[in-house]
């Protein structure tokens, strides 16, 4: 069975001699590997795969068998979408676009080398590599939290297991209990994801437990689409939710899991819930390979989201410096897209068009009330550069809100078949 019509489901199989070094282009076909399963990585995967005919062979490295999207499980938190709703795999990118998928984990990357070392010790080679990690956590950005206390105050910022254990712990809350998120500082995964998330919990304790109050800790000035949200939240959850910014203390925050408090600016406060989402980075193979700058976040060329450190290298998604693009799925997929057609075009001659990407971000503030942002982009001098944009506006319409939620749900469909196949 040739290689690029089989999927790898486990470490233990044996990849053989033929991963071990890319390929000299007109001897056999360019190797393209893929680190990073969500919707940078399978995007690209997919359409090298499908665009270029079989002349590239593409394997996928990504450790887990189901992908969970971040996007749309804070809906799974409101109560609006069930667990399975935002699980995917990657059967159909193996069987029917012929992309060898591994589950296994990238640990080193040598550059010069052109090959990927895996966590089970194979070594694989590459004409190409497309690095799209998604994001980690920066140590001690918030005091008193690490990853051994995500089980007693989750992040939920990785959708899966964490995101259940959050769901179970609003659920569980007592009577008139308090949850508290404490938001990261710019840049981070999803700019209106906090604020988002802030709405289902609401809209769950709204009926569930009336009495219970919400306290966001930010320590940021501004986010997105405040006004949209600050003003949904005094139409459908008027006295529940407070929001203490950086003038307030929102930007020296402590939190001690053991006992379940807060402490802002000195003064700690008991919670029930802590959905503690810490500041980020480009996830942990980006800085290993030397791709991450001093921000922690990869820089790329803008035109062709190659690494600016080297250009056998594209990165994309949550982990790229990528001008005035937000991270959000909707920009990896439209990322991958550009970088699948530079790749492409350099192992097989195929023609490059110029890069074009757009964003939109929905959110759910409460039951049929959705809103948006969003934007085209263009290459800009040194940057992606933003062209145009468009936000929803205060004092809409119910029926146009209520349109707004329908097309989210219509693009979730639409963009996980688009990642996945």
């Amino acid at each position: 069975m040739s290689l690029n019509r089989r999927s790898f489901l486990g470490t233990g199989l044996a990849l053989g001699a033929a991963l071990s070094a890319p390929c000299a282009i007109g001897q056999a076909r360019p190797r393209v590997v893929v680190l990073g399963g969500g919707a940078g990585g399978a995007t690209a995967a997919r359409y090298i795969a499908k665009d270029s005919d079989g002349a590239i062979e593409v394997v996928l490295i990504e450790p887990g068998k189901t992908y969970y999207t971040c996007f749309f499980s804070n809906l799974y938190l409101g109560g609006f979408r069930d667990f399975a709703s935002i699980a995917h795999d990657y059967g159909t990118l193996a069987s029917r676009y012929g992309i060898n998928v591994i589950h296994d984990l990238a640990v080193d990357i040598d550059r010069a080398a052109r090959s990927v070392t895996l966590a089970s010790g194979h070594a694989l080679g590459y004409d190409r590599l497309i690095v799209a990690p998604g994001i980690d956590f920066v140590d001690g950005a918030v005091p008193g939290w690490d990853m051994t206390a995500q089980n007693r105050m989750p992040h939920a910022w990785k959708a899966g297991s964490q995101t259940q254990l959050l769901k179970a712990q609003i659920g569980a809350m007592r009577a008139g209990g308090v949850f508290c998120m404490v938001a990261p500082p710019d840049p981070f995964r999803c700019p209106p994801g906090p604020y988002e998330r802030v709405s289902m919990v609401a809209h769950v304790l709204k009926d569930s437990n009336p009495t219970a109050k919400i306290l966001i800790v930010d320590p940021k000035e501004n986010f997105s689409k405040q006004a949209l949200f600050e003003d949904g939240w005094a139409r459908h959850y008027p006295g529940m939710i407070q929001r203490i910014g950086p003038d307030f203390g929102g930007a020296n925050v402590e939190v001690r899991p053991d006992s379940m408090e807060v402490v802002i600016d000195g003064m700690a406060e008991t919670v029930d819930v802590c959905n503690v989402i810490p500041a980020q980075k480009a996830g942990h193979i980006a800085d290993v390979a030397g791709l991450a700058d001093d921000s922690g976040f990869c820089p790329i060329l803008p035109g062709t989201m190659q690494s600016r450190f080297d250009e056998n290298v594209y990165v994309l998604g949550d982990a790229t410096i990528a001008g005035d693009m937000p991270k959000s799925a909707f920009s990896a997929n439209s990322q991958a897209k550009v970088a699948a057609m530079q790749v492409r075009a350099a192992l097989t001659g195929a023609r490059a068009f110029p890069a074009k990407y757009s964003n939109t971000c929905w959110s759910l503030i409460d039951s049929g009330d959705g809103v948006k942002v969003g934007a085209s982009y263009q290459v800009g001098e040194d940057r992606i550069a933003k062209v145009d944009g468009f936000v929803s506006q205060i004092g809409e319409d119910a029926a146009l809100r209520k349109a707004t939620y329908e097309e989210s749900l219509g693009w979730y469909a639409g963009i996980t078949a688009d990642i996945f196949g």
